[in-house]
């Protein structure tokens, strides 16, 4: 938008609902009471956009309670809170504000390399953490799941109005970026010809974390070459000039026809090419003009040459750890894929070179052999007893490494070193347990547990556990050997009460589900609202658009269903089919939330409700028919409901939780916990395990158990008046007879007194009306 200078105009303070405000319920409030009820005061701690909105469509507040949630402040038209305190959120220039109704012409967005952007480009995010999340700040926002993509390839899906690149990656999750912390790449194959940047400073920032930079690739600057490999992570093997080398793809650009004869060097001219990249290298070495400077021990490592190694490292033996651009010899030797690298990385370890030293990325010579899937130096490394438990600028351990590359033989390889710390947390709070969960990584979670199963149930700071990762990310392999080999706690609770089930119900995970159910979770478990699974099922809209398929991982949970002959012909959502397998697995219907709703008061489809209702109906028959003497249950639900279900109760001995002597314990009505003996229960008037009030106390032989009596004997409460009547005589006589609400302190001559306070302004008693010639101090 074009402005004037800013020059001696005005320059006001924004003020209004920023972070550190004090806000209360606003005019859309629709929340219950999460923010502890009405009139309560939160501070607001951030202000953000929510999806592709403006930078502040949505605020996160702290109340008074200790919880935090997040508010609409515009998001799609409402506005939940209003402050009582404002704060100040920068400044305006009230001369350059855009006029309302004005069409504005956006300029056409650009990338960090100068490319304009266009739907489908393929782009990568290259920066730092901590300087993308300064720009997100007004362009979408920061989440930090984000890190997770960083240096990840997407899709530009759209360009927004404000002109943030919104990018969708290969999980369908989308991501909104400011223009100018994208990069576009080409997407390249085996036998592409490409032409390298020549921009120094420009490849080595790009090839951090992707190959690194080493002074020997410099002649491959501006030069043609051939992709003779593309790895995993997208990183390309190019052949130049004879030499080959590992470059980020950001770093290279598809040639142009009409050079490659001209410019591409063939490995036909080795020889030729070979010389001189030796020349240039010897330049960029050239501290000293000895030609062999001890700084060529990086360079020859580089290239995998042993014999020379070991001729330098004679020669220098105090030099082996010497650096080329913050690397040494070992850490480049683990870096690069030479087949006689392995030999090098030995050769260096037996002269002395130290294995832990850091270089310029905070990485070790583990942490880049780990990296690059170098299974032998990786092996090489730990037998000269490096630290498997450095960490790297994200806190990654070379093991976080291993498993989210999921390299097998290397994960072998150190979950078997003697010292490794298993609970090393990562920057993000992750331990090599939650990693591998998150990261599906079966292999890897075998092997931690048979080494540390104490961290099975460990949660990070969001009360996330291994389970909670693998059943949100729909590893049901995981899974299954966190619940069978860990002996986990399947019902385990995150920050916000929510177990397993809750979190695979959210993303529609029909297999995982399956699996929980069947391993005997407890499928009406609550939420901080208050929520069950078939709540959650049922409410989201996510679950409700869209149509479960009969093949694929819903195809075993339709075949569960059609089994039971209700389901006929009917296509239905996700939600619906999840909501119908719960019931038939004994999910109550009836369990209201803390809003006092249903799970089916949230369902408006009335084919729906019946087909849950009939599942239902269908546990209920089938656990009469195989519990004969099943005795009817009725379990306390929020806000003070009652919901029938048939379960059978046992009638053995059993130890109280009061005495913890062993007996027959004593069900309470309403709530039919059976908790504590018949002597313990005497006295009880709510269960100490949910805080019902009793109705009744019933013993196995359906006998009721008589409760102490509250009344009182005629001559008890004579007495009772009586003491409370002289109580309120000895008050009387004590108080001060003007403020009637402080004690007496002080004593007139006539033996009247008052207060400290209210004797100062007194010249005569209040009772007797004698001037008082003397003022006594009292202690009682």
């Amino acid at each position: 938008v074009p402005v004037g200078p800013r020059q001696n105009l005005p320059r006001i303070v924004l003020k209004g609902i920023f972070q550190g405000s004090k806000v209360v319920r606003g005019p859309d409030w629709d929340w219950g009471n999460q923010d502890g009820g009405e009139g309560k005061i939160g501070k607001v701690v951030d202000i953000r956009g929510w999806d592709t909105e403006s930078g502040r469509s949505v605020s996160s507040v702290t109340w008074s309670n200790g919880t935090t949630n997040v508010y609409r402040m515009g998001h799609k038209g409402k506005v939940d809170l209003k402050y009582i305190t404002d704060s100040a959120g920068g400044y305006y220039y009230k001369d350059h504000l855009p006029k309302l109704g004005e069409h504005v012409e956006l300029p056409r967005q650009e990338s960090a390399d100068g490319h304009s952007f266009q739907h489908n480009d393929r782009v990568k995010c290259l920066l730092e953490v901590d300087i993308l999340r300064q720009m997100q700040d007004g362009h979408g926002g920061w989440n930090p799941k984000m890190a997770e993509y960083i240096g990840r390839t997407g899709t530009v899906h759209r360009i927004t109005d404000r002109g943030d690149v919104r990018v969708q990656y290969s999980n369908n999750i989308r991501w909104t970026f400011h223009s100018g912390a994208l990069t576009k790449v080409d997407t390249f194959a085996v036998g592409d010809i490409v032409r390298v940047m020549d921009d120094l400073e420009t490849v080595k920032r790009f090839q951090a974390g992707h190959g690194e930079w080493t002074d020997s690739m410099a002649p491959a600057l501006g030069q043609i070459g051939k992709v003779l490999k593309v790895y995993g992570d997208g990183d390309l093997r190019v052949g130049v000039g004879g030499q080959t080398w590992t470059f980020n793809p950001a770093c290279v650009t598809t040639a142009q026809p009409g050079e490659v004869d001209a410019n591409l060097m063939t490995t036909d001219n080795t020889n030729d090419s070979a010389s001189s990249v030796i020349s240039v290298l010897e330049k960029l070495l050239s501290q000293s003009t000895d030609q062999d400077n001890p700084g060529r021990i990086v360079l020859e490592a580089a290239h995998g040459n042993a014999a020379k190694v070991r001729d330098l490292v004679q020669k220098y033996p105090e030099k082996v750890d010497v650096m080329n651009q913050g690397k040494t010899a070992l850490q480049v030797a683990a870096h690069q894929g030479h087949i006689e690298v392995p030999e090098v990385a030995k050769l260096l370890l037996s002269k002395g070179a130290n294995v832990n030293l850091l270089n310029a990325s905070t990485c070790s010579a583990l942490h880049i052999a780990v990296n690059k899937g170098f299974t032998e130096v990786v092996r090489a490394l730990c037998e000269y007893n490096c630290n498997v438990n450095l960490q790297d600028s994200y806190g990654d351990t070379p093991l976080h490494d291993g498993i989210a590359k999921d390299y097998r033989d290397i994960i072998e390889i150190l979950t078997e070193v003697p010292n490794i710390d298993f609970t090393q947390l990562n920057n993000r709070g992750f331990n090599l347990l939650h990693h591998a969960a998150l990261k599906g990584n079966k292999p890897a979670t075998e092997k931690i547990l048979a080494r540390a199963r104490q961290l099975v149930d460990v949660k990070k700071e969001d009360g996330f556990a291994a389970l909670h990762l693998a059943a949100l990310n729909n590893h049901k392999e995981v899974a299954e050997v966190l619940i069978r080999e860990g002996r986990c706690e399947i019902n385990v609770r995150n920050n916000r009460n929510q177990t397993p089930l809750q979190l695979s119900v959210t993303q529609g995970h029909t297999g995982m589900v399956q699996v929980l159910v069947t391993e005997g979770c407890d499928v009406n478990a609550e939420d901080e609202d208050g929520d069950t699974a078939m709540h959650v099922a049922l409410c989201r809209q996510e679950l409700a658009t869209t149509m479960a398929s009969r093949e694929g991982e819903t195809s075993s949970l339709y075949a569960n269903l059609q089994t039971s002959g209700l389901l006929g012909s009917s296509d239905l959502n996700v939600g619906a089919a999840i909501a119908c397998f719960l019931a038939q697995d004994g999910a109550d219907i009836n369990y209201t939330n803390y809003k006092g709703r249903t799970p089916l008061d949230l369902v408006t489809h009335g084919r729906i409700i019946q087909m849950v209702k009939s599942f239902s109906e269908k546990f209920r028959g089938s656990h009469l028919q195989s519990e004969g003497t099943a005795v009817l249950r009725r379990v306390h639900t929020t806000p003070n409901t009652m919901t029938n279900l048939l379960l059978p109760v046992s009638v053995g001995p059993a130890e109280c939780l009061v005495c913890s002597e062993l007996s027959l314990l004593i069900q309470f009505s309403p709530c039919q916990h059976i908790v504590v003996c018949e002597e313990c229960s005497v006295r009880m008037k709510k269960c100490i395990k949910c805080q019902v009030s009793i109705t009744k106390k019933m013993r196995h032989d359906n006998t009721e158990v008589e409760s102490s009596s509250t009344a009182e004997p005629p001559d008890q409460r004579k007495l009772l008046e009586q003491l409370q009547s002289r109580y309120k005589q000895m008050e009387e006589r004590i108080t001060c007879p003007i403020c009637i609400d402080n004690q007496i302190k002080l004593v007139f001559q006539c033996g009247h007194g008052s207060c400290l306070e209210c004797s100062i302004a007194l010249k005569a008693c209040p009772i007797c009306r004698q001037n008082i010639r003397e003022r006594i101090q009292i202690f009682v």
